[in-house]
């Protein structure tokens, strides 16, 4: 694994870090969702407002299975659909919809059911929050990042995936055909890429980030490819946390 870590470009530190539940840590959102569907953008909305919660990364993945109707999502690809499709199987759901919100990588409710999940962001809190890996986004002073992940508690049943997740923060599209033609559609944190930076054996590490981020991005640490979030930060052009 230290060979792994090395040829990726991560060091271990063995640097101090806050314990993790000194300051709680930040519950995942993913939002499933198309502008081809007419019931997606009320959860789009309701993404915009947990978006500017302090301790909630939210993200918007747009799927492509909707774009045979009329309408082809601008921001939708074949990745973000079969990152669902990995959470259907994961979470055992009985098929894939939009829209759909995934909490933490461990549960799921549909998007726009706003108490449903609301209720599932703070039980991700109580039971997950103190017991989640401490991760930071530090600048280096050279105008790049180092992503700063802290040592686990407990060693890992298995290895995770340290996932960059770069995105647009708000853009709003006017739609032209399909179920929501002649709308404007705003959208909010929008994933354009989720790159694999490596795996994750529990030792506290640093991994450098390219300076061309865009104007938001997020660090995550996921058991395996699509489980339970283990840590994450997110840093946009305004703030990190």
């Amino acid at each position: 694994m230290r060979a792994l870590l090395t040829a990726l470009g991560l060091t271990l530190a063995g640097i101090g870090l806050a314990a993790a539940d000194e300051t709680p840590a930040p519950v995942v959102v993913e939002l499933f969702t198309s502008q081809g569907c007419s019931s997606c953008p009320p959860a789009d909305a309701f993404l915009g407002e947990l978006a500017r919660r302090p301790g909630v990364i939210a993200l918007s993945l747009h799927v492509d299975y909707w774009d045979y109707i009329g309408w082809r999502d601008p921001f939708a690809s074949a990745e973000m659909t079969a990152r669902q499709h990995a959470y259907g199987r994961v979470l055992n759901t009985p098929m894939v919809y939009t829209p759909q919100m995934v909490i933490d990588g461990a549960t799921e409710a549909v998007g726009s059911d706003r108490a449903q999940v609301l209720e599932r962001i703070a039980a991700a809190r109580d039971q997950a929050g103190p017991g989640k890996v401490a991760v930071e986004l530090v600048p280096d002073g050279a105008g790049a990042w180092r992503a700063v992940i802290g040592a686990a508690a407990q060693p890992l049943p298995q290895p995770a995936t340290v996932w960059l997740v770069m995105f647009d923060r708000e853009s709003n599209t006017d739609v032209a055909r399909g179920e929501n033609a002649g709308r404007n559609l705003p959208t909010y944190n929008v994933v354009r890429e989720m790159r694999r930076l490596g795996t994750w054996d529990g030792s506290a590490s640093e991994i450098p980030i390219r300076p061309d981020l865009g104007n938001g991005c997020a660090v995550i640490l996921q058991a395996g490819d699509v489980g339970p979030i283990l840590g994450a930060a997110m840093m946009t052009a305004a703030k990190e946390y």
